[in-house]
């Protein structure tokens, strides 16, 4: 299954980047895009692995809980 990587602007509007094999590919993607990003934007890069591109849009538009660290 590949990895579609997206960039995820408010409010959850959702942008095709690319599909890749490798997991290291789409990690260097995201990660380079994060960096020209300002933080303050509000845009999300994201990369999911899913087997079409109509499943990871799915996944990625359903919102994510924040985390919580620490509590049980």
């Amino acid at each position: 299954m590949p990895y579609f990587v997206y960039k995820i602007s408010p409010p959850r509007v959702l942008e095709y980047i690319a599909t890749l094999d490798r997991y290291q590919e789409a990690r260097e993607i995201v990660r380079s895009q994060r960096a020209e990003e300002p933080r303050d934007s509000g845009v999300e890069y994201r990369m999911i692995f899913a087997r079409q591109q109509g499943e990871a849009e799915k996944l990625l538009s359903i919102p994510r809980d924040e985390r919580v660290i620490g509590e049980d």
